[in-house]
């Protein structure tokens, strides 16, 4: 029996060197032996028969599948996957291909045990909970949680880019990992009592959580296999779990008796223009305020039916610049009018410090209907998607015959999709020209509306000063 001695229970690196020695020596999987140090089997069984020394070994290759695989099996709390993992590199010494064959006993093994070491580190990431303690340094975050396996060094990584602005620590029966604000360092073992049992904020918590249950969707046995009851007992919110199931057939029946909400009261005082149905079948606009009236009567899609009324774009008859944004807005729908709310406002922001001023450009959406989901009194934003898109170029095509733009600038995906009929990588494509076949040219940057929904200041000023970089590269193109 040829022995060797592991650093810990998930040394892939010492398992690697072992095993490639061992396989180079001619060692067979009934001769190989891997313990851990300070491990049962080291002080034990084994006590009499110390680990040996191993020779070094030329280097072989093996698929990227194994080692990708072997990672993950490693972090198993099985106390034979070492064994599993050298059968299984022993093997491929002679079918190369072994990897593929799912069907084989080992093959099926390693790869449901790395597919529960990847449903344990999913579950670290979805049931870590942090509670708030004080310390010299300051205000710092600390979690208690029992992995199915040992992923604690695979998930940190997770948290330390979700909260890098937190310093916290997750303690776990296998190790501790600790984030400062700028290091990712890992300790010995913890127990329970080392991690504090509640905070100010966990009431909060519960209150959201109940908030958010909705019964007449409840699926008991579901829920239960998404959120295993082993780690029930490390979640705040599972105390309120039993009662919100009994509860859930009656609270299901008080929400089907509550009356609808009323729509919003300035709803009712706005009242969408109308036009004959035939206008956009036949009649092909001449101007564009015949357009824009014309839209009204628009069918050509599904989204006439939600919508206050439709919105054409607005500027010069002739402009050499024009602005293609995704749909109107909530605000934009009730004032039938383009970019006016929020977006609007940082796009005006924008052009005005790169120089462009609104007034001489045509700005106008590739969808004129406002998509939306009612949501009590408000109407929450939906992207069109490329069927409704299509339907509506009907609409912008003709825009760009009637203002004939020397440059057209596409606001985010749905916008370049609207122009170019094709789908685009905004990041990808954004700030380089694209010739069109008339002659225009046409240049991709990101909605004013992704501006508004990063959270952090220092990325939403950086990314600000690359959009208004795309509107002066803009600019540049309108006097080539």
């Amino acid at each position: 029996m040829r022995t060797a001695l592991l650093a810990d229970e998930i040394d892939f690196d010492g398992w690697r060197e072992a095993a490639r020695a061992f396989r180079a020596a001619g060692v067979r999987p009934a001769d190989a032996q891997f313990v851990v140090r300070g491990g049962a089997e080291q002080g034990g069984l084994f006590a009499e028969s110390p680990p040996q020394s191993l020779p070094d070994a030329a280097p072989f290759a093996v698929p990227r599948a194994f080692v990708e695989t072997a990672q993950a099996v490693i972090l198993h709390r099985s106390g034979d996957r070492f064994d599993l993992l050298y059968r299984l590199l022993w093997r491929l010494g002679g079918e190369p291909d072994l990897m593929k064959v799912v069907s084989d006993p080992d093959v099926a093994d390693a790869l449901d045990r790395a597919r529960n070491v990847s449903r344990a580190s999913h579950k670290m990431k979805a049931f870590v909970r942090f509670r708030q303690v004080s310390d010299a340094a300051g205000e710092a975050w600390i979690a208690w949680f029992e992995p199915a396996h040992r992923v604690l060094r695979r998930t940190a990584p997770f948290f330390a880019r979700r909260f890098t602005t937190m310093r916290w620590s997750i303690l776990t029966p296998d190790g501790t990992a600790a984030w400062d604000g700028e290091t990712l360092g890992f300790g010995p073992p913890a127990t329970r009592d080392m991690a504090p049992d509640e905070d100010q904020i966990e009431e909060f918590w519960k209150t959201y959580y109940a908030s958010t249950f909705n019964p007449a969707r409840l699926k008991t046995r579901m829920m239960q296999s998404e959120m295993p009851r082993r780690y029930w007992k490390n979640l705040p919110e599972a105390a309120l779990i039993p009662e919100l199931v009994a509860q859930s057939a009656v609270r299901t029946d008080v929400m089907v008796a509550t009356p609808a909400t009323e729509p919003h009261h300035r709803h009712e005082r706005i009242v969408a223009p109308t036009v004959a149905r035939d206008a956009t079948d036949e009649v092909v606009p001449d101007t564009l305020e015949a357009l824009a009236a014309a839209v009204q009567g628009c069918r050509r899609c599904p989204l006439w039916r939600d919508a206050t009324q439709g919105v054409c774009g607005e500027g010069p008859a002739r402009a050499d610049l024009m602005i293609v944004g995704e749909q109107p807005g909530d605000q934009e729908d009730l004032a039938g009018r383009p970019f006016v709310g929020p977006a609007g406002r940082v796009l005006d922001a924008a052009m005005a410090e790169a120089g462009l001023a609104r007034s001489q450009a045509f700005v106008t959406n590739a969808v004129k209907h406002f998509k939306h989901e009612p949501r009590g009194k408000r109407r929450l934003h939906r992207t069109p998607d490329a069927g409704e898109v299509t339907a509506c170029r009907w609409w912008l095509d003709h825009e760009r015959r009637l203002v004939r733009p020397k440059v057209i600038l596409a606001l985010g995906g749905t916008a370049a999709l609207g122009v170019l009929g094709r789908k685009v990588a905004v990041m990808k494509e954004r700030g380089v020209p694209i010739r069109l076949d008339e002659g225009a040219q046409v240049m991709v940057t990101v909605h004013p509306s992704y501006l508004l929904r990063i959270p952090d200041e220092a990325g939403k000023a950086a990314e600000r000063a690359r959009f208004v970089q795309d509107l002066m590269a803009t600019q540049a193109l309108l006097h080539d």
